[in-house]
């Protein structure tokens, strides 16, 4: 065969081979209908964009999620759906190009691909982001990476602010359950059961799933331990700076969500008696426009008698939480994104804790190299730390297993006001750390030879612990269990893995103690 000859065929060859890996891109069945995703590099899949409820538009709007709509056909699953509703954000600056109220979507990623009859663990991540910004399709929630280490990942849009938690008492009457507000917990609730319904069908187990979180995902987590609706729907939970006690405080009661929410909406040009089919008419941009740019209290979980019968905070205080393993955690330096550290220490103080300010005061006088100023010290334990200490403390005395970790890799120069990292560890545990920066306006962070070590230390940890329940396993540091009156936690730092006790243990004292005052004149304890 002469050499043009050999050419030619080599190149009907190539072509051939091209479109038959086209026809074979994996495709599968799930509820609503076939999807297509592709082919990861080094094998797997991945299928992005996968509608998991009804769209939440025009007389859905504000509903609870409805069952997806079938489709016709293979639909595309290569490239990942809308983000919900928002305004632009230092993560998602182009947040305007992005959002659709057609956003109840979720993304798969498996190592292996076509499937084998074992069932691999799942990891459930809820993204972060005050509940009033976010999305998947931000590179730092990224599955691909820790799905290599043997586990299927999901992640999802839920509904957000105006659209995801708004109450009102035009729709608590409309509503069969007498309830409104806490939409995007529903809308994770049932990605949960779409999860339940589908997963084996990418290789996973239904009855080893995770949930994780940062942030408000790590709230929103809280919530769901504390809801009928999710009890024995999950088998771990990992929450990272989220506890029930945060900045927020406690989620509002129906009543007052209902009364704050109906001042919200008179901003968005309605008469106040308008019925609900003129609230749903009015334009996304309209009601955006009119929203906070910061997390507020009534456009968040509310204590609404159906998904939250009641603060999750109490519930944890009562044990009545489910029971299932957790890590929960939070950073050195963990305070409301964005912000600067708060002014006037001792006002603060005296005005939160009253007749016990004498004993924190001290507790707050000098610069720690690691916590920061006393400034940065009061918002990272008021805000995340202690909280976080207070629920591990109320879940390891209802009798089930939690592990505690601090993340203390410091920024040089900070990325955030007064240094603060807090969400920094989520991208360490996803190994998503060199996508830091990508389509946001995040300060840049240079990645060093420790922190690509520091990412696959945690990513173990936690996939061992989305296996089993322990994160514990060979070659790794041992993680010993939290319990009083230790209190262990792993330091997890530039440096390494250090196992320590009793984390701002005088302070957190303090902190704990007030709450245990107020719980004790609280009615509804």
């Amino acid at each position: 065969m002469t050499p043009v000859k050999c050419g030619l065929v080599a190149a009907v060859l190539a072509v051939a081979g091209l479109s038959v890996m086209a026809q074979s891109a994996p495709v599968l069945d799930v509820t609503g209908g076939q999807i297509r995703g592709e082919y990861l590099p080094g094998g797997g899949a991945v299928f992005r964009g996968v509608p998991y409820a009804h769209p939440p538009t025009g007389d859905f709007r504000w509903r609870a999620p409805a069952p997806v709509a079938a489709w016709t056909g293979v639909r595309d699953a290569r490239v990942f759906g809308a983000i919900c509703p928002q305004q632009p954000s230092v993560t998602l600056p182009n947040a305007p190009d992005l959002i659709s109220e057609d956003c109840l979507s979720l993304n798969v990623w498996t190592s292996e691909w076509p499937v084998s009859k074992a069932r691999r663990p799942v990891l459930l991540r809820i993204p972060g982001g005050g509940n009033i910004n976010g999305g998947t399709s931000e590179a730092r929630y990224d599955g691909h990476t820790i799905a290599r280490r043997g586990i299927v990942v999901v992640t999802i849009n839920y509904r957000l602010g105006s659209f995801g938690f708004f109450s009102h008492p035009a729709l608590t009457a409309e509503s069969p359950r007498r309830a409104s507000g806490n939409q995007g917990l529903l809308d994770q609730v049932a990605a949960l059961e779409w999860v339940h319904a589908n997963i084996t069908r990418f290789g996973g187990d239904p009855t080893a799933i995770t949930l994780a979180g940062s942030s408000a995902g790590g709230i929103d987590i809280g919530a769901l331990m504390t809801s009928p609706l999710t009890k024995g729907r999950f088998a771990r939970a990992s929450i990272e700076s989220g506890p029930a006690r945060n900045a927020l405080g406690d989620p509002l009661p129906l009543d007052e969500a209902e009364r704050q929410g109906a001042a919200h909406a008179a901003r968005w040009g309605v008469q106040p008696a308008g019925s609900l089919r003129e609230l749903r008419a009015i334009a996304m941009k309209t009601i955006l426009d009119a929203q906070p740019a910061r997390p507020v209290a009534f456009l968040n979980l509310s204590v609404d008698g159906y998904v939250v019968p009641a603060p999750p905070a109490l519930v944890f205080a009562s044990g009545r939480q489910h029971a299932v393993p957790a890590i929960m955690g939070s950073a050195a330096r963990d305070f409301t994104p964005g912000a600067p550290p708060p002014t006037g220490l001792t006002a603060l103080i005296n005005e939160r804790y009253g007749p016990l300010a004498d004993r924190a005061r001290p507790l707050y006088a000098t610069d720690d190299p690691l916590y920061g100023t006393p400034e940065v010290q009061w918002a990272t334990d008021v805000g995340f730390r202690c909280g976080t200490i207070l629920q591990l403390v109320e879940h390891v005395k209802a009798g089930h297993p939690a592990f505690a970790f601090e993340f203390a890799r410091l920024v040089n120069p900070p990325i955030q006001p007064g240094g603060n990292i807090h969400g920094l560890n989520g991208t360490y545990v996803l190994g998503t750390l060199a996508t830091r920066g990508e389509g946001t306006k995040l300060a840049p962070m240079t990645v060093t030879p420790a922190d690509t070590r520091l990412s696959d230390v945690m990513q173990q940890y936690w996939v061992n612990f989305i296996r089993t329940g322990d994160p514990n396993g060979p070659g790794l540091s041992t993680w010993p269990g939290f319990r009083e009156p230790e209190r262990s936690y792993v330091q997890l730092a530039e440096a390494g893995v250090t196992v320590k006790q009793g984390l701002r243990r005088w302070q957190c004292e303090v902190y704990i103690e007030h709450l245990d005052s107020l719980n004790r004149r609280r009615p509804d304890r």
